[in-house]
């Protein structure tokens, strides 16, 4: 005797839910999100220098954005949804994770909920708002596509590498950049950075790093932040590599940035990571960790399997400076 079958949902019914989801998470998110100007002193006055999204997350008017969107900047403006507008001050910026912290009064709109980015799996809904030029509520949806990935990106003629990147296929555009990547609980996972060109969904995680990097900003004005300069992408190692090692997974490097303390200590594209100052790294977060202001100057050992064989190597990280490396 057959058993009876589930109804399966007509794909008006699946697209019905996927869109009432969508427009849940950005009717709640796109209150806390605000188009921002900013603007740089010159001899002939105040020039519009940057311009995208921020986030607000905190009551007393602290938004988060882009390290890329207020470079040079020192002032400017903020306009929610609602028609509200505040003047602003740039608190401080990261390059390295290309985040920013400004500054304005007291708003009139509640602050958005951050989640945690340690949480998202591959395949997960994702819904990014950005407020770009005072078009409010910008919305693209997609899935997590990758996560842990390191970027190469230009900046002011520099070459850099932004780390722990959220990839999703939520396209985005400039004017995005800054703007909110939320999960289905309309909880802010990452701040959504257009830097390596218009249509390719990227976010900064909100995780136990940046909540680091946004502190310092808010008490400092800046991150003093050691870099090793490689782009890498997170990696299962095989059975084989798992009994020799120890090790599960790993960091493979695709690319080691020319004249960096990486490049100085001899790493090469293809080399796996396995483990840095003694601690195994299996995503760029675990890497990025250990690349704080302590850092900067000291010997870092680091353990890798090249060609099948584990390798270990000393690299020195040298500070991030505001113009790139």
């Amino acid at each position: 005797m057959e058993q009876a079958r589930e109804p399966i949902p007509d794909n008006d019914e699946v697209l019905d839910a996927y869109s009432q989801t969508v427009m849940r998470v950005a009717a709640a998110v796109t209150p806390h999100v605000a188009a921002i100007e900013m603007s740089a002193a010159r001899r002939n006055g105040r020039v519009r220098v940057g311009a995208g999204s921020a986030v607000l997350f905190t009551e007393d008017g602290y938004l988060l954005t882009n390290s890329h969107v207020v470079a040079g900047t020192s002032q400017g403006h903020a306009v929610f949804a609602d028609g509200s507008r505040m003047e602003l001050e740039l608190v401080g910026a990261d390059p390295l994770s290309d985040l920013a912290v400004v500054h304005g009064s007291r708003p009139k709109v509640r602050p958005a909920e951050f989640g945690a980015a340690e949480s998202l799996r591959v395949g997960q809904l994702v819904v990014a708002v950005g407020n770009p030029l005072g078009l409010a509520g910008s919305v693209t949806a997609g899935v997590v596509s990758g996560l842990g990935r390191a970027i190469p990106v230009w900046s002011g003629g520099n070459r850099r590498v932004i780390e722990d990147v959220i990839q999703t296929d939520a396209a985005l555009n400039p004017g995005n950049s800054g703007g909110a990547l939320a999960d289905t609980h309309a909880r802010i996972v990452g701040i959504n950075t257009a830097v390596a060109g218009a249509g390719l969904g990227l976010a900064i995680p909100i995780n136990a790093t940046t909540r680091r990097i946004i502190s310092a900003l808010l008490s400092d004005g800046r991150v003093r932040r050691a870099y090793l300069g490689l782009v890498s992408t997170p990696i299962q190692l095989s059975a084989s590599a798992v009994v020799r090692t120890g090790h599960r997974e790993g960091l493979r490097v695709v690319e080691v940035l020319p004249g960096s303390p990486a490049d100085k200590a001899g790493l090469a594209p293809g080399d796996i990571l396995l483990a840095a100052g003694s601690r195994s790294v299996s995503n760029a977060e675990s890497l990025q960790r250990l690349l704080f202001a302590d850092a900067i100057g000291e010997p870092l050992e680091i353990a890798i399997l090249r060609d099948g064989a584990e390798v270990h190597l000393t690299a020195v990280p040298e500070e991030m400076t505001g113009n790139g490396g």
